[in-house]
């Protein structure tokens, strides 16, 4: 459990997960504009705008494929193997809730002495 979030040895894998969890967000914000694209295309009336709009939504499509792509090949999304996939997730959940039950504010962040102090 993490009693003491300062300190340095809880960083141990931190910038993987913020990667990974950074990743997963980017691959949502890309299916959402997927999903914005085409519900646009059906809307559009114009030959122009249809043809823009198609554009964009391949430029989308091939943004979404090379996140997977990324994700798959750093071993962040498994989606191919759920047992592997319900473990990280499952991981990820327990490490959020963690983090959640940690206090907002603690009562004893001097770190004087931890660390190289540089001198004034």
């Amino acid at each position: 459990m993490l009693n003491d979030y300062l300190d340095p040895i809880h960083s141990k894998g931190m910038p993987d997960q913020a990667d990974s969890a950074i990743a997963m967000d980017f691959l949502i914000t890309a299916k959402t504009g997927v999903r914005n694209y085409a519900i646009a295309l059906t809307e559009a009336t114009s030959p122009e705008v249809k043809a823009v709009l198609r554009n964009q939504l391949k430029s989308a499509i091939q943004l979404q494929t090379e996140i997977y792509q990324l994700m798959m090949e750093k071993e962040w999304f498994h989606p191919y193997d759920l047992p592997k996939q319900f473990e990280i997730d499952l991981r990820s959940a327990e490490l959020a809730v963690q983090i959640a039950s940690l206090p907002l504010f603690p009562k004893d962040t001097d770190r004087l002495g931890t660390f190289a102090t540089p001198e004034n």
